[in-house]
């Protein structure tokens, strides 16, 4: 009966440069996830804090679980046999979604999905590219080589942000997507993210020839002990009032820095946001923080920045990526953060 119950589970990938509104995507189509179902959504972030599980209510038919600290084809290929194991065999679920590292290749995770451990367990769906129109105005981006290997692997692209594009943005982003190669079995458009659910439900089998040999390209960076060194002692330091915990990191041409506080502790929400507002606005910031107005995730990428209310209660965090000219000093941003807690004293937010 196990045996049956535990076989075939589709697999859908979704993948997109930093920014590309992906986890925003698969919450909405939790939203509209069949009732019989039962999902698992697992969670890669190139950063060292862990910022996306947080934008997951916990809900009984959906288990979110997070690998932060780099990408799953590289630093994180060894723990993410033993992690996928675990989740399916302690959950049974009836669907796994994927969201990749923004800066990762999703050859290594295929080649993960397809080995002898999970011929019979899994069947990878379509790959769904996200694509923000936007990013094709940035020649960095559109240069770059995560992005264009991302899209050539991928089977289908969704256009996200396209409420916030011009019509000639978004013709532009359909014709160059038309051009792409391999070429891709559909296109549509997820504005404010909203996916209809049975798009992915009715998604066919990955196209293998798309993949190539492209995910090589990071093996190189593979070091699978010591990325699980750097999560295990981020994870169990509990932050202490007054002392967070930090942590920072880099690969593929991008830096991380992060910190986590402890629950207890209050931030003022209007000056907060006025200090991450003046960090320079190539830098992706996302967190999660306990305010004077409640818990509150802050997103932003290519500078637009949104706030939303969050059921996330365990800690306040906090991360940056980017490219190191952008970063600003660690110490100089901490004092700037800590000076908009409930009660601190006002300093000259960073320039």
């Amino acid at each position: 009966m196990a045996a049956t119950l535990l076989s075939s589970i589709p697999v859908h990938l979704f993948t997109g440069f930093l920014g590309s509104g992906k986890s925003t995507l698969i919450r909405r189509l939790i939203e509209q996830k069949p009732a019989d179902e039962r999902w698992a959504v697992l969670i890669n972030e190139f950063g060292q804090v862990g910022i996306d599980q947080t934008m997951f209510e916990s809900r009984d038919d959906v288990v979110v679980k997070g690998l932060p600290g780099g990408c799953l084809c590289c630093q994180l290929a060894f723990v993410l046999q033993a992690t996928l194991v675990n989740l399916l065999h302690r959950h049974r679920p009836d669907r796994l979604l994927i969201e990749p590292s923004g800066l990762g290749h999703p050859a290594g995770l295929l080649d993960t999905l397809r080995s002898d451990a999970f011929a019979d367990l899994l069947v990878v769906q379509d790959i769904v590219a996200l694509l923000d129109p936007a990013r094709l105005d940035d020649p960095r981006v559109r240069e770059h080589e995560t992005f264009n290997d991302q899209l050539a692997m991928a089977d289908a692209v969704v256009l996200t942000m396209t409420d916030r594009a011009g019509p000639q943005a978004v013709a532009a982003a359909e014709a160059f997507v038309q051009r792409l190669w391999p070429p891709k079995k559909w296109m549509t458009h997820a504005a404010h993210g909203e996916l209809d659910v049975n798009v992915l439900l009715e998604s066919g089998r990955h196209h293998t020839r798309a993949a190539g040999s492209v995910g090589d390209r990071h093996a190189a960076l593979r070091d699978p002990g010591a990325q699980m060194l750097v999560l295990d002692e981020f994870v169990a330091q509990a932050p202490q009032p007054g002392r967070p915990v930090a942590a920072s990191g880099q690969a593929l041409g991008y830096y991380t820095l992060g910190w986590r506080w402890n629950p207890a502790e209050v931030f003022d929400l209007d000056r907060l946001t006025l200090v991450l507002d003046r960090l320079p606005s190539g830098l992706r910031v996302k967190g999660v923080l306990h305010t004077d107005a409640g818990w509150r995730l802050y997103n932003r990428g290519e500078g637009a920045a949104s706030l939303a209310v969050s059921a996330w209660r365990q800690d306040s965090r906090l991360e940056l990526i980017g490219e190191a000219a952008l970063m600003p000093p660690a110490d100089d941003l901490l004092a700037a953060i800590h000076a908009c807690r409930v009660g601190g004293e006002e300093v000259d937010a960073l320039p």
